[in-house]
Order: structure tokens, then C-alpha cells, then sequence
């Protein structure tokens, strides 16, 4: 049995969704600005390096 999300018309909604603001966009919504760069930069590197070393340093702050 198939039943539709509002049974008669947009005015049944809930009441608590219909005192709700209109929706805003949201990030999916937005068109796409152009390409997108995915090459890997010092800055990433030095991220993923600093959080590697803060990451052991705190588990053998833990184990010691």
C-alpha cells in the first residue's frame, strides 16, 4: 500500500514544520564554481605530519 507523504495538501503539514523558517541553501544546493585542485602542497604534508607526531606523542604520554 502506497500512501502519499501529505494526505490532502500542503497546508496538513505538521505544525511544528510549518512554524519553521523557509530552508536556506545548503552547501549541495550552490553551483559548482569551477575545477578543483587536488594536488598535495607542503602545508598538507606538514599537517598530516604534525598531527601523526602529536597523535604518538600522546598515546605514549598515556602508556608511560
Amino acid at each position: 500500500m502506497r500512501r502519499a507523504l501529505v494526505l490532502t495538501s500542503e497546508a496538513a503539514r505538521h505544525w511544528f514544520r510549518a512554524s519553521l523558517p523557509q530552508r536556506r541553501l545548503a552547501f549541495a544546493d550552490l553551483p559548482a564554481t569551477g575545477p578543483v585542485s587536488w594536488q598535495i602542497t607542503a602545508s598538507d604534508i606538514r599537517g598530516v605530519a604534525t598531527t601523526y607526531f602529536a597523535t604518538v606523542a600522546a598515546v605514549l604520554a598515556f602508556i608511560i
